[in-house]
C-alpha cells in the first residue's frame, strides 16, 4: 500500500488512541511491525497557543517509523496552522480527527461531530492539505448516529478536498464502541473512493484483520485497543497476511518482559512518577487472561515504583510456572 509516495512495509497501522498510544507504546508497537503510527489527537487550539503539553504529544521516537500526526478542531484556518506547526516534530503524514466520540471532543465541534457537517469538513481538510507539503488523511466513523450515516457521502468530500487516504471506524458516534463493526459499510467506502481505505474497528489478531480486508476491500487495517497489552499483535497480523503463517501466542515471560519494557521506556521519557501511574492500565490488560490475574491486577492498581512492578511480575511467573 501506498499514500502518495510513502510505501509501506506491512498492512497493519496502530490506530491513535488519547492517553495510550504515547511515543513509549508507539515505539514499541512499530518494533513489532507496525507499518505506520498515529500520535494521540492533539488539539488545534492549543498548539497553535503554544501549549507544552500539546506540543509534547507530538515528539515521535526514532524507532516509530512511519509516522502521522492527529490534530483535531472545527476552524479550518486553525486548523492549518496547526499542521504546519506539526511539520516542525517531522511526522511522515498529518492526520485529521473526524471521528473521535469523546464527549470533551464531539460535543465541542471536534471529532465525530465533524460528520454532521460535511460542508464544514472538506473546507478543513481543504485548507490543511492546501497548507502542507505531506500527505493529508482523515479518521472518520461510520455517522453520527443510525439516522444519519455518512460515511460514503463524507468520504467522497475529503477525497475532492485534497484527502490522500481515509481511516473508517465501522461504527457511530453514538455507538461509541459496543456492537458490531460495520464491514459492508467500510467497503461501500473503499468503492466510492480513489483514494487507499484504511479499514478500523474490531481487529484483535491476524484472522480479525483478514476477514476485515476479505469483507471490505480495503487497504489496510488499523488496529486500536485489539493492540492493548498485545503489540505482538502486528507481527501476527503480517505474518499471517503476507505469507499465511500463523505464529503463536507469546510465552509468559515474553509478555511480562515487554510490559516491563514498555514500562521502563514511558519512565524514560515521562518520569517514574507519571509512567508508573500510566502503567497501572497498561498493566490490566498484560496480565488478562492469567490465572490469579485479578489479584495482580488489583496490586497493580496501586504502583508507585518500578521495583513494585519487578516484584509483582516475579511472582506472576512463579505463580503460573
Amino acid at each position: 500500500m501506498k499514500i502518495k509516495d510513502i510505501e509501506f512495509s506491512g498492512p497493519a497501522f496502530l490506530a491513535p488512541m488519547a492517553g495510550v498510544a504515547d511515543r513509549a507504546f508507539r515505539e514499541l508497537c512499530a518494533r513489532f511491525g507496525a507499518a505506520c503510527t498515529v500520535s494521540e489527537m492533539v488539539s488545534s487550539k492549543g498548539l497553535v497557543m503554544g501549549d507544552r503539553k500539546s506540543a509534547e504529544l507530538l515528539r515521535f521516537g526514532k524507532e516509530e517509523g512511519i509516522t502521522a500526526a492527529q490534530i483535531f478542531g472545527d476552524d479550518p484556518e486553525i486548523m492549518a496552522q496547526a499542521a504546519v506547526k506539526c511539520l516542525e516534530f517531522d511526522p511522515n503524514i498529518i492526520d485529521i480527527n473526524m471521528g473521535c466520540p469523546a464527549p470533551k471532543v464531539a460535543m465541542n465541534g471536534g471529532g465525530a461531530s465533524l460528520m454532521r457537517d460535511p460542508e464544514l469538513a472538506g473546507e478543513i481538510m481543504a485548507a490543511v492539505s492546501g497548507a502542507v507539503n505531506v500527505p493529508v488523511t482523515a479518521k472518520i466513523r461510520k455517522g453520527w448516529d443510525d439516522g444519519s450515516v455518512n460515511a460514503v457521502e463524507l468520504a467522497r468530500i475529503l477525497e475532492k478536498n485534497g484527502a490522500c487516504a481515509i481511516a473508517v471506524h465501522g461504527r457511530t458516534r453514538a455507538q461509541m464502541y459496543s456492537g458490531k463493526v460495520d464491514t459492508e459499510l467500510i467497503r461501500r467506502v473503499k468503492e466510492a473512493v480513489s483514494i487507499p481505505v484504511i479499514g478500523n474497528g474490531d481487529i484483535t489478531d491476524a484472522q480479525s484483520a483478514a476477514e476485515m480486508l476479505e469483507k471490505t476491500g480495503c487497504d489496510a487495517v488499523m488496529v486500536g485497543r485489539g493492540a492493548l497489552g498485545n503489540p505482538w499483535v502486528f507481527r501476527q497480523i503480517n505474518a499471517y497476511l503476507l505469507s499465511g503463517v500463523v505464529i503463536p501466542p507469546p510465552t509468559l515471560e515474553e509478555k511480562m518482559s515487554v510490559m516491563l519494557g514498555h514500562i521502563r521506556k514511558t519512565i524514560e521519557y515521562k518520569g517514574e512518577y507519571t509512567a508508573m501511574r500510566e502503567a497501572r492500565h497498561h498493566a490490566a490488560y498484560y496480565t488478562k487472561g492469567l490465572r490469579s490475574g485479578a489479584k495482580f491486577r488489583a496490586e497493580m492498581g496501586g504502583l508507585e515504583t518500578i521495583e513494585q512492578l519487578e516484584e509483582i511480575i516475579y511472582r506472576i511467573l512463579k505463580e503460573n510456572a
